[in-house]
């Protein structure tokens, strides 16, 4: 975790160090390609939290969209999609627990508000795909409890985001909704 963190302070530093007064106003035209990578705080799977619920792995995530049409009412339509993948446990008792994993992956459609402000890419949408929760037994506490995870399944997502453009093609983003958190942080990179 401390690594990853890290690595993302870094890339976000160096982004900041570019000079932004050559960044073009065009933030999401027809044809363009935004790949975005982060970590999500917050998690919507493991409910309940508290201090028996341990993080293994935050939530990451990697998403792409695509510009598949410009000057659509006020904004530009994107279509793309998103991977995502967490891991946690639930350990009551010292050496009894399970271990949980969370992983997801859906196609999304956005909607892009690229004008209202300089270098600012407003966006909202709607992801659907599959997530799935796995879980392991771990210890001997209690062997044989022969609890199951059961929400995998059908993944649905409504989200609003913002990316601000540092230079031409790096922003920095974050997103709302109900994917894998719920407050979604990362970076972007127009392709």
């Amino acid at each position: 975790m401390k690594k990853v963190m890290y690595v993302f302070l870094i890339c976000t530093a160096m982004a900041l160090t570019v000079p932004v007064s050559n960044v073009n106003a065009q933030l999401f035209d027809e044809g363009d390609i935004v790949l975005s990578a982060g970590f999500g705080l917050g998690s919507t799977y493991v409910g309940g939290w508290n201090s028996y619920y341990k993080i293994s792995v935050p939530p990451v995530f990697i998403a792409g969209d695509y510009c598949l049409r410009e000057d659509l009412g006020p904004g530009n339509l994107g279509v793309g999609g998103i991977m995502a993948f967490s891991s946690y446990k639930y350990e009551p008792y010292p050496d009894w627990g399970y271990k949980y994993s969370v992983f997801m992956i859906g196609a999304r459609g956005s909607y892009h508000f690229t004008d209202l402000v300089d270098n600012l890419d407003l966006y909202g949408g709607v992801v659907i795909g599959g997530q799935i929760v796995t879980d392991k037994e771990y210890g001997t506490y209690l062997t044989g409890y022969n609890y199951t995870a059961n929400s995998s399944g059908v993944l649905y997502d409504l989200f609003a985001g913002a990316r601000y453009y540092l230079t031409d093609n790096f922003a920095v983003m974050g997103e709302l909704g109900y994917g894998i958190a719920w407050l979604k942080a990362g970076v972007s990179l127009k392709l």
